[in-house]
């Protein structure tokens, strides 16, 4: 079988090879990471597309190949799955299913029409086995991560799943844990770039007093589009204090319910982005942008959650976020944060977002400036949330306090309306109800 550089995207051409997992004589499964690709907006593990022996690896680490030039061989076992799967790229997970289908009862006995049933999500008669004799319903089966291509189901993960099952507890990424980086993402970025032992620089930087580091393609584009938007928008910035304790409350009352029916943790990203959208919805010129001496507001909002991954900042999109209701909100989060934080993006899951929010408050960072994410006109940063005393009705209370930061692009949004945004997107959270049902 005959392994084709995949393409990711439709604008994309070429791919660059990072590293490749397995060389010539190794033996590889299906669905087992064979290399890993990096184009200038994305990185990517290939799965393989077949079980058997990897007998030829044409380009070497580091070669830019044209997308759909055969790049390896594998001789497959003669039960190896369908061929017409060669070198698919992962496909990007349908939406998880809604919040009223989540809840109706399926007999364990239906997993065995998963691959008709599951919208696309494909399982291998060994999972559908295992998912029977555990008893396992349609639902819960599509709340497993799977770890495989196109995030599907390996064994590996189901019995990870059946394991913590057993002992009462599902853990948010059940199957995930060896696909996880163990150190800091931060820290692990610092521990995968190219080391540069060769080259001009390295003779200017000699080892041991300096290290001279190659920035891979994802950082490099990253830097590129920072100073772009820097020298393109005019930014400036809004600090608000926002009254997170409601919200903190209703976390904390819906969270063990939340995990175990959904399988993952509820963050305090949800509600924030729940509160971002309804506040477009109120001012639009905020999700719009500027092309010359024209505004371009759009009617729909795409939102851009940036993930910090081993490999650099990424900004996956939820696509048609104003159309989801809650639950679909922390849903795909989840889904685009687990896939970025696995190098199992497309190329269409960071393309087209309308507004951006940044979380630095996760290291513990108080207040934050922002770049904007262009063409975008504004970005949202999310400060910690800290136990504060502040002043209400001229007496002193311990409330959940946040700092937000709005930076937007000063050509078309001025002060009042950059300030009057923030501040209804913390009234909207001072306001939630913290006996609401998630």
């Amino acid at each position: 079988m005959e392994v084709v550089m995949p393409q990711l995207g439709e604008s994309l051409t070429e791919g660059t090879i990072v590293k490749w997992h397995k060389k010539p004589g190794d033996k590889i499964k299906k669905d087992e990471t064979l290399l890993e690709i990096s184009t200038d907006k994305v990185d990517s593990e290939i799965p393989s597309p077949a079980s058997g022996i990897v007998v030829r690896v044409i380009f070497e680490e580091q070669k830019t190949v044209a997308v759909r030039t055969v790049i390896a061989e594998i001789e497959t076992d003669e039960s190896a799955a369908v061929v017409s799967a060669a070198a698919a790229p992962p496909t990007v997970a349908k939406e998880p299913l809604k919040v009223e289908e989540s809840h109706k009862p399926v007999a364990p006995s239906a997993v065995s029409k998963v691959e008709k049933a599951s919208e696309g999500r494909f399982y291998s008669p060994l999972v559908l086995s295992i998912a029977r004799e555990e008893g396992i319903s349609l639902p819960e089966l599509e709340q497993i991560p799977g770890t495989g291509g196109g995030q599907r189901v390996t064994k590996k993960d189901i019995l990870a799943y059946v394991a913590t099952r057993k002992h009462g507890t599902v853990p948010p990424s059940a199957g995930m844990a060896a696909t996880q980086p163990t150190l800091h993402p931060a820290a692990h970025m610092e521990v995968t770039l190219k080391h540069l032992e060769s080259g001009d620089l390295a003779k200017k930087y000699p080892v041991p007093q300096y290290e001279v580091l190659q920035m891979s393609n994802v950082i490099a584009r990253m830097s590129e589009h920072m100073v772009k938007s820097v020298h393109t928008s005019p930014h400036v910035w809004a600090v608000h204090e926002c009254d997170m304790t409601n919200v903190e409350r209703a976390r904390s009352k819906n969270a063990e319910i939340f995990e175990r029916r959904e399988g993952f943790k509820l963050t305090y990203t949800p509600f924030v982005c729940d509160a971002v959208i309804r506040g477009i919805k109120q001012f639009p010129l905020i999700n719009s942008s500027v092309e010359g001496d024209k505004i371009i507001m759009k009617k729909f909002v795409n939102l851009g959650i940036a993930v910090a991954t081993e490999g650099g900042l990424m900004v996956p999109v939820i696509k048609n976020a104003d159309e989801k209701n809650f639950v679909g909100l922390a849903r795909a989060i989840n889904d685009l944060a687990t896939r970025a934080r696995t190098k199992r993006l497309m190329l269409t899951d960071i393309e087209g977002g309308t507004f951006t929010i940044t979380n630095f408050g996760v290291f513990n960072t108080h207040i934050g400036i922002p770049i904007i994410n262009q063409p975008q006109v504004a970005i949202l940063g999310t400060g910690v949330i800290k136990k504060r005393p502040v002043v209400i009705n001229d007496a002193i209370a311990i409330r959940s306090i946040a700092n937000f930061t709005l930076a937007f692009d000063h050509r078309i949004i001025d002060g009042a309306l950059g300030g009057l945004f923030v501040e209804t997107v913390c009234k909207l959270l001072g306001a939630y109800d913290p006996e609401a049902l998630i």
